[in-house]
């Protein structure tokens, strides 16, 4: 899936900042060529220009990476699934070092997502947060507040997020 020549969405401002409360709902998928570098337990676990982003209200962009860009050799399949209403019913996996450290359940994808989004069919998603570090194009990302969420928040996306303490109407 290649960036379109469509015209620009409604969140996006001529250069400024995407504000999340207009992203769509249900959530968009867009494709994305910014350098994605995601490092964990020490080694890089993705790096990548061609990505998919689910961009939902509220939400900071969660970045879907190809398998051809992961180590797959440290990711560990995990009993259970979990479900959006959106993408379907998601599969986990733990990151998993050499040494036997491991970043439980912070891996997921969709092996059979529904219609709307089968393009992330075995693409990857991650919790930002218990990784090294995930940058993009160079920025490293903050992770989106809370236990639940998987957004990447950089200088180009503007809150409220959901899950920020700090705005508990979107808890």
């Amino acid at each position: 899936m290649r960036p379109s020549a469509n015209p620009p969405a409604p969140w996006v401002r001529s250069g400024l900042p995407e504000r999340v409360a207009d992203y769509p709902r249900p959530p968009a998928l867009v494709a994305c060529d910014r350098h994605v570098r995601v490092e964990a337990l020490g080694r890089v676990l993705c790096e990548t220009r061609m990505s998919l982003r689910v961009l939902e209200t509220f939400h900071p962009p969660t970045f879907y990476l190809p398998p051809e860009a992961m180590a797959l050799d440290m990711l560990e399949p995990v009993e259970g699934r979990s479900f959006c209403e959106w993408k379907g019913v998601a599969r986990w996996f733990d990151v998993v070092a050499a040494d036997g450290r491991r970043l439980r359940r912070a891996v997921w994808q969709y092996p059979e997502p529904t219609p709307a989004f089968r393009a992330l069919a075995g693409w990857y998603a991650l919790y930002p947060g218990p990784m090294d570090g995930c940058w993009l194009d160079g920025e490293r990302v903050t992770p989106q507040p809370g236990p639940f969420y998987g957004g990447w928040i950089t200088a180009d996306v503007e809150g409220p997020f959901k899950g920020d303490p700090q705005h508990p109407e979107l808890m």
